[in-house]
C-alpha cells in the first residue's frame, strides 16, 4: 500500500469510539463482583429469618426484599457466570467475523442488558440463574472482541498505550460495583446495584448506531469506501494519505501478520516473534500484506490444526495461563480474612482498598508499555508476583500476619503492572488477521477455563496440603507460584516480544 502514513492520534470521535468499545470490558468486570458485594441483603442473611414476612416484603413494583438462598446455592449462582464466560468466548469468533467487531460489541451489551435485567426483577432463583448465565455470555463475547477493536481502531504508536486501557476497564468495573455495593446494599436498593448494568448496555446499543466498524473489518470485506469514511474519522487527517487503491489508514501489516508469515521460516529470516531486527522488517512486510491481505478468517478447529500458527497460538495460551494459574483470584479469596483481621476497623472497605491499589497500578502500564515494551513488563510483573506468593504463604504458614498483608498488596500491584493488562495487548499484536479472531476465542475460553478450575480446586487442594493444620494452609500458594513461574518460562521461550 504505497502512499500510506501511519496515523499517529485519534480525533474526538476517535477516543470516544474507544471509550463506546471500553464499555464492554466494564461490565466484564462490574459483573465478576457485582452479586458479592451485595450477598447478604440478596440471600436474606441480613433478616433473622429468611422465612419472616419482613423477608418476603415487597419493594417498588412488588418484588421480594431478597431470595433465600445457602452459601452453597449461591455460590452455584455465582460460578455461572463463568460458565457463560466460557459459552460466550468459544463462540465470539462466530459474531466478530459475520457480524463485524462493532456487532460482536452490540450482541454482547445485548446479552449483558438482557441478563442484568432479569437479575434485577428476579423474584426466584431460577430468573437470577439464568440473567447470570447470559451476563456470563455477554461478558465472554465482550472482552473476545474489545481489544481486538482497540488494536484495529488504534494509531500503531499508541497500540500498546489503548490497549492497556482494557485491563484498565475491568479494573474500573470492579471498583465500581463494590463501591455502589456499599452503598445500595439493602433490601430496598441491591436491584439498582444490577438494573444500573442493564441502562449502560441498552445506552451501549443505542449510541453503537453512530459508532464506526473496524477499518480492518471493512477492509478484509472489501468494503473500502466505508473503511476510508472510518478513517477519516477517527484518524487525524494530517496524517492520512490516500494510498493508490484508495484506502485510508495505517499500515495493514501489523506484527501477528508477520507471524503467521514467519511461522515456518527458511534460512534466511528470522521469526519475529523471536525478535526480527527492524532492518529485515521491510521486505517482508509487503509481501505478507500481499499473500494474507484478503485471506479468509479461520474457525477454531481449523486454527487448532494449522501448523504455522501453532506459534501465535501457544503465546496466546500461555499468556492467559499466566493470569489465571498465578492465583490471582486465590489471593484475593484470603485477602479479606487477612487484612481484615490486621485491620479491624477497615473490615467492609478491605475489598475496595484492594480493588483501588490495583487500579492505581492498572495505570502504571498506560504510560510505560511503550517505553519498556510488553516482554519487560511482564517480567517484572511475573517476578513480583512470583516472589509475593512465596511470601503469602510463609506469612501465613509462620502465623505472621503483617507480612502476609503486605505481600497480597505487593502481589495485587505485580499482577496489575504485567501479568493482568498485558495479555489483552498481545493478542492482537501476534495474530495474523485472518486467526485474530479464533485465538483470542481460544485463548479466553481457556481463561474462562482456568479461571474456573483454580476457583474448584483451591479449597480441597488448600486443605490437602495443610492435612487440616491452620498453620500450613499457606502451602497452596507454593504451588500457585510454581505455576506462574512454569507459564511464565513456557511464555518467554516463544514471546521476545
Amino acid at each position: 500500500m504505497a502512499g500510506v502514513h501511519e496515523p499517529h492520534a485519534f480525533t474526538l470521535y476517535g477516543w470516544l469510539a474507544c471509550v463506546w468499545i471500553l464499555i464492554v470490558s466494564f461490565q466484564y468486570g462490574y459483573h465478576i463482583s457485582a452479586l458479592n458485594q451485595i450477598q447478604d441483603v440478596l440471600t436474606c442473611q441480613t433478616t433473622t429469618s429468611p422465612d419472616s414476612p419482613s423477608a418476603m416484603a415487597p419493594t417498588f413494583i412488588s418484588l421480594p426484599t431478597c431470595i433465600p438462598m445457602s452459601k452453597a446455592t449461591f455460590s452455584a449462582v455465582t460460578s455461572v457466570y463463568t460458565v457463560g464466560g466460557l459459552i460466550g468466548s468459544l463462540f465470539a469468533n462466530v459474531f466478530m467475523d459475520r457480524l463485524g467487531r462493532k456487532g460482536a460489541c452490540r450482541v454482547s451489551a445485548a446479552a449483558t442488558a438482557l441478563g442484568a435485567g432479569l437479575m434485577g426483577v428476579a423474584a426466584s432463583l431460577t430468573p437470577l440463574t439464568i440473567g447470570r448465565l447470559l451476563t456470563g455470555i455477554g461478558a465472554g463475547i465482550g472482552i473476545c472482541v474489545g481489544p481486538i477493536f482497540l488494536s484495529e481502531v488504534c494509531p500503531p504508536k499508541i497500540r500498546g498505550t489503548v490497549g492497556v486501557l482494557t485491563q484498565f476497564a475491568i479494573v474500573i468495573g470492579i471498583m465500581v460495583t463494590q463501591a455502589m455495593g456499599l452503598q445500595f446494599a439493602t433490601p430496598h436498593q441491591w436491584r439498582f446495584v444490577l438494573l444500573f448494568s442493564t441502562a449502560l448496555s441498552i445506552a451501549q446499543i443505542l449510541v453503537g448506531t453512530v459508532i464506526i466498524e473496524s477499518p480492518t473489518w471493512l477492509d478484509r470485506h472489501g468494503m473500502l469506501q466505508e473503511k476510508d469514511k472510518a478513517a477519516r474519522r477517527i484518524w487525524k487527517s494530517a496524517q492520512i494519505m490516500r494510498s493508490t487503491d484508495g484506502s485510508f489508514g495505517p499500515s495493514s501489516v501489523r506484527l501477528g501478520d508477520l507471524a503467521y508469515a514467519s511461522a515456518a521460516p527458511s534460512d534466511d529470516t528470522q521469526d519475529p516473534l523471536l525478535g526480527a531486527g527492524e532492518d529485515e522488517e521491510a521486505a517482508p512486510v509487503n509481501n505478507v500484506a500481499k499473500a494474507y491481505e484478503n485471506e479468509a478468517a479461520i474457525s477454531v478447529p481449523q486454527l487448532l490444526k494449522s501448523p504455522e500458527l501453532r506459534r501465535p497460538l501457544t503465546i496466546v495460551c500461555f499468556s492467559m495461563l499466566c493470569q489465571q494459574l498465578s492465583g490471582i483470584n486465590a489471593v484475593l479469596y484470603y485477602s479479606n480474612d487477612i487484612l481484615s483481621t490486621a485491620l479491624p476497623d477497615l473490615g467492609p472497605y478491605v475489598s475496595l482498598g484492594i480493588t483501588v491499589v490495583n487500579f492505581i497500578m492498572t495505570a502504571a502500564p498506560i504510560f510505560l508499555i511503550e517505553r519498556f515494551g510488553r516482554r519487560s513488563l511482564l517480567s517484572v510483573s511475573a517476578g513480583g508476583a512470583f516472589i509475593s506468593l512465596l511470601c503469602v504463604g510463609f506469612g501465613l504458614n509462620s502465623d505472621m500476619i503483617a507480612l502476609a498483608s503486605v505481600a497480597i498488596l505487593t502481589f495485587v500491584a505485580s499482577f496489575a503492572v504485567g501479568i493482568g493488562p498485558v495479555p489483552f495487548v498481545m493478542i492482537p499484536e501476534v495474530s495474523p488477521r485472518h486467526a485474530v479472531s479464533a485465538l483470542s476465542s481460544v485463548g479466553l475460553s481457556l481463561n474462562w477455563i482456568a479461571n474456573f478450575l483454580v476457583g474448584l480446586v483451591f479449597l480441597p487442594l488448600r486443605d490437602l496440603l495443610a492435612h487440616g493444620d491452620a498453620s500450613k494452609e499457606g502451602r497452596v500458594f507454593y504451588v500457585f507460584a510454581t505455576m506462574l513461574a512454569f507459564c511464565t518460562f513456557v511464555l518467554f521461550a516463544f514471546y521476545r516480544g
